[in-house]
């Protein structure tokens, strides 16, 4: 099994990476698939279903869609240029993606949020058509929005079902599966997990493209915690929910040095750079899944913390810390799920927090039994969690979230290395507790905003 850390965290916009990430690219998939048709399309349509449908409008679905229709892609999208386009499409209900012509597509129309029943693949279910002039569909695909960003076209996920696997696939040198596999191979070859993680991505990148590669994820990872620290306001959205991270940010600067503040103090800090990478995806603006969009604080909280408050701390560990969580993301993934619309937000906050917790135990000194404990002990201290946000938008619960996700990310290192790795919990057994409590919950708490605080507490 391989997933690069650069699937992992992949650099996009907010507020979500699975409700806007997601049919962006299925849609710009679809415009490339469209391309080598041999027919000319009239139009275009696109029916959203099941957790898309409930929550798009909060997830900026619909705006989404229209930009990827229009050719616009997560990684690259220039905000003032996706503005114009906006307005052209609203002004005449056409898009004019490069290579196709001009389009038909009116959202009012032509953009359907379909509530029945859920598609059978997967929560985050769409499908997007090709039309005639007469209005036939010529072309047509389904996409499935699995999470983090990652999107699956019917076909492949129904090969990904059948662990149908290709023997053009490059193999990589530690294959690990599982934390026991990751575990044993790491004591057999006497590597640490960021440097078995680091050997697999030598396969498919050179050295300079992996140093560079990670380096830029921690850029717009803090460029975005930066901006969320200098900007306040109100976010979008119609909840007036206030941005907090800058005026908490202040007052904590200010009591700096101060022998009155307390240490409990610290978790301030942490939480305030959560909320602010979070408070900056629920604007849409440029940010980092780390696995998710809805989750994307939690790890930069923590690096935040390590860097500036955890005494020789240095950036040339990075590498190691965005290895080290990247290995246990991918075994999430893997063996779970990171999608708030299948598993509830254990899917994203917890898999955040083991990921966070894993990195950190591991640039402390760690050794891989202390660093598989801590992505055990942060995860399984938020299985069962739901995913109900108020409105269908990524701001109640989800900003103050990841702030205690961060928190626990740290304790749960800490805990780690308080000990020799060995443990009653192993991370298998908790990745699938999480998974089978995924299956087992109802649909009303997996982002679908039927449910929890989304129907318990005013939302106009």
């Amino acid at each position: 099994m391989f997933l690069s850390v650069f699937d992992l965290f992949k650099v996009g916009v907010g507020p979500s990476s699975s409700h806007t990430m997601g049919p962006m690219v299925a849609a710009a998939r679809f415009l490339q698939a469209l391309r080598g048709q041999p027919f000319r399309a009239h139009g275009l349509r696109a029916r959203l279903h099941g957790s898309l449908a409930f929550t798009g409008k909060g997830h900026a679905t619909d705006r989404a869609v229209i930009l990827g229709l229009m050719g616009f892609t997560p990684a690259t999208m220039d905000f003032e240029a996706a503005d114009a386009a906006l307005t052209a499409n609203r002004e005449t209900g056409r898009v004019t993606p490069e290579g196709l012509g001009e389009l038909a597509f009116d959202p009012e129309r032509d953009l359907v949020f379909d509530r029945g029943p859920a598609l059978p693949g997967h929560a985050n279910g769409m499908v997007l058509a090709a039309v005639d002039a007469q209005g036939d569909v010529i072309f047509r695909e389904v996409y499935y929005s699995i999470g983090g960003g990652f999107v699956l076209t019917e076909a492949e996920l129904a090969a990904r079902a059948d662990d149908t696997r290709s023997d053009d696939v490059p193999k990589v040198p530690f294959p690990f599966a599982s934390a026991a596999e990751m575990l044993a191979m790491a004591a057999a070859s006497g590597k640490s997990i960021a440097r078995m993680k680091h050997e697999n991505e030598r396969v498919f990148r050179s050295e300079a493209e992996i140093r560079d590669g990670l380096a830029r994820i921690w850029q717009v990872m803090r460029d975005c915690m930066d901006r969320g620290l200098a900007t306040g306001g109100t976010l979008p959205g119609g909840l007036a929910i206030r941005r907090r991270a800058k005026a908490i940010h202040e007052a904590l600067l200010a009591e700096r040095g101060s022998n009155l503040a307390p240490p409990h103090h610290i978790n301030d800090w942490m939480s305030t750079y959560a909320m602010a990478v979070n408070e900056e995806n629920a604007a849409g603006g440029q940010v980092v899944t780390a696995p998710t969009n809805g989750a994307a604080g939690v790890i930069p909280a923590v690096i935040r913390y390590w860097l500036d408050h955890v005494p020789g701390a240095s950036e040339r560990q990075l590498p190691e810390l965005l290895l080290t969580a990247a290995a246990i993301g991918g075994l999430v993934k893997h063996n779970a799920s990171i999608s708030g619309a299948e598993a509830g937000c254990q899917a994203e906050v917890g898999s955040a927090a083991a990921m966070a917790a894993a990195g950190l135990a591991a640039v402390l000194g760690g050794t891989p039994e202390q660093v598989e404990n801590a992505a055990e002990i942060a995860l399984e201290h938020h299985l069962g969690m739901t995913c109900d946000p108020v409105r269908g938008l990524v701001q109640v619960p989800c900003i103050e979230r990841n702030g205690l996700g961060a928190i626990k990310a740290v304790s749960a290192a800490s805990l780690a290395l308080r000990g020799d790795g060995q443990h009653f919990v192993p991370l298998d057994a908790a990745i699938e507790t999480m998974r089978q409590t995924g299956r087992d919950m109802s649909e009303k708490y997996k982002e679908t905003s039927l449910g929890g605080l989304a129907v318990n507490v005013p939302n106009c």
